[in-house]
């Protein structure tokens, strides 16, 4: 970060509704996907970089413009639904996760499946914020397909080896926590999506052009 001090954007002013998970929704504590707290492109708070400061008046623009979509999220925050299919696996699932007020731990269990550790069969409850997130997400994208997954729940013994095998795995990865996911979504530019979650300021993400998918947590707002 060449000598810059940094800091974070608070997350409060959350979701509403009953979760069955606790959870710190500042992160701290956990050290994310892909990186180390060392190393970590925090967003400064003082002194930003001109192409950063460029980045995120972009991304506050593209969310602005889209404030009619956005408005739709606290109509529909009656009803949230979500729609995925496995890229590794094949399994799909539409559900409607929250309604009437609260969570429908029938569907959170069958979202907990889909998004289980793949390699392992371990199944771990995921932070239903971070669905909150997608949903959110979605709605900005104005988008009704699912989303393509990647990457969801993650266990130790898969994580510790992925980090034998790969330089871009964190020690204490929130994928662990059910707390992150990977996801794109076909014919969507993935780009484009990585702006707009910037934008939402719900968490970290990350933005693999290679691999062609971003990651979203809902720890500390951050970006890589």
């Amino acid at each position: 970060m060449g000598g810059l001090t940094c800091g974070t954007f608070s997350t409060a002013g959350a979701w509403h509704g009953r979760s069955p998970l606790r959870y710190d929704r500042a992160g701290s504590g956990h050290l994310y996907y892909g990186m180390s707290d060392a190393h970590a492109p925090m967003i400064p708070a003082s002194g930003f970089h001109p192409d950063r400061r460029r980045f995120l008046r972009r991304a506050a623009a593209t969310v602005a413009a889209l404030a009619p979509i956005g408005a739709a999220w606290g109509r529909a925050a009656e009803e949230r639904s979500l729609a995925f299919v496995h890229t590794h696996t094949g399994e799909t699932l539409s559900t409607v996760y929250f309604q009437g007020g609260s969570y429908r731990p029938p569907e959170l269990e069958r979202v907990n499946h889909l998004l289980r550790d793949f390699r392992t069969g371990d199944v771990h409850p995921i932070d239903p914020s971070l669905l909150d997130i997608l949903f959110e997400l979605r709605t900005l994208m104005d988008q009704d397909r699912p989303f393509e997954v990647i990457s969801g729940y993650r266990s130790p013994k898969t994580n510790a080896f992925l980090r034998r095998v790969s330089s871009g795995v964190a020690e204490h990865s929130l994928h662990m926590a059910g707390r992150a996911i990977d996801v794109r979504m076909s014919g969507y530019p993935t780009r484009r999506m990585r702006e707009l979650a910037l934008g939402m300021q719900r968490g970290g993400v990350g933005f693999y052009p290679t691999s062609d998918f971003v990651h979203l947590d809902n720890g500390r707002v951050r970006w890589w």
